[in-house]
């Protein structure tokens, strides 16, 4: 028998003396209830330290500076990688730090104003429709586009400009839709928005800092083109297409829409306190899934969030 199964005996034993107390005197019933009482608690702690014990004895202790034995079979470490969206997203935010812009990080919870008001959609504005995604019990918005930084961007900015310098920022973010999930839309992805704002904005800058940008990632010249888009928070609006890169198959016969941009709004720089008549700026705004896909030649958006090993065990 082992010393617990012995001790957890004793207990059971002592359980029975204390049907005895009714057949005691009543005035030797308490020193008598004393007693067991004071000999059960020795029991019980002396089972504890036993149940202790045998605990702490199951735990064989390793003596980690000793040698390995010539035989022992030491487990294969695995180690981790970079998620692709991550890797690449890095890699944006390289070329645009090189470019002189401050990097400023997106929230994952708004509200209205920074999501609607403030990027020219008034209560009402049918746009809003284009913009349908989810909503916290307590009315917070996971927001449906890295914009909803602009007008924060802008008011931290603003004494650059007014000390005669320029506003540069671009903005990674986690964005949130309410969207049917198939092989090229999913609910939640990346964006990464930019913002520049000075004295002597031009349009053309714009049009040249997006084209160094996708000349730099593709590591090739590029030719680029415009079509007309729409906005709220810009005007005029565009969606910007380059030509398809020689990396991803091009051979100077396609087209690839890579995002949207424009000249800021007035609406939306006299909402963050900014002169429009004396300052110019433009945005633009652009996914970071989108830009993986094409890189890989990936044909279904639904990997980045899937938690397939596998699939990025390729990374």
């Amino acid at each position: 028998m082992s010393k617990i199964e012995e001790i957890k005996g004793k207990i059971k034993a002592l359980n029975a003396e204390y049907a005895k107390i009714k057949t005691i005197a009543p005035e030797e019933r308490k020193a008598f209830g004393i007693e067991l009482n004071k000999k059960r608690e020795a029991l019980q702690k002396e089972l504890q330290e036993a149940l202790d014990a045998e605990e702490s004895g199951s735990v064989t202790p390793i003596d980690i500076t000793a040698p390995a034995a010539e035989n022992a079979q030491i487990p294969e470490i695995k180690k981790g990688s970079k998620h692709p969206l991550m890797t690449e997203l890095e890699r944006v935010l390289d070329i645009y730090s090189h470019m002189g812009f401050n990097i400023m990080e997106a929230q994952q919870l708004d509200d209205e104003f920074h999501m609607f008001e403030s990027l020219n959609f008034p209560e009402g504005h049918p746009a809003r429709d284009g913009y349908d995604t989810f909503r916290t019990a307590e009315g917070y918005i996971p927001p449906a586009h890295t914009s909803t930084m602009q007008h924060r961007a802008l008011k931290r900015y603003k004494k650059d400009l007014e000390n005669g310098g320029k506003i540069a920022v671009v903005i990674p973010g986690r964005v949130f839709r309410n969207e049917d999930v198939d092989a090229t839309h999913e609910h939640t992805f990346y964006q990464c928005e930019g913002i520049f704002v000075s004295e002597g904005t031009t349009f053309g800058q714009m049009l040249g800092v997006l084209k160094n940008f996708f000349e730099t990632y593709y590591g090739q010249n590029l030719n680029i083109k415009t079509q007309p888009g729409y906005f709220p928070f810009t005007e005029p609006s565009i969606e910007l297409l380059i030509e398809k890169p020689k990396s991803l198959g091009g051979k100077g016969d396609g087209w690839l829409e890579m995002l949207g941009c424009g000249m800021i709004h007035p609406n939306v720089l006299k909402m963050a306190g900014i002169d429009p008549t004396k300052y110019k700026g433009f945005a633009w705004g652009g996914g970071i899934d989108r830009l993986v896909m094409l890189k890989y030649g990936l044909t279904d958006v639904r990997y980045f969030e899937s938690g397939k090993l596998d699939f990025l065990k390729e990374f």
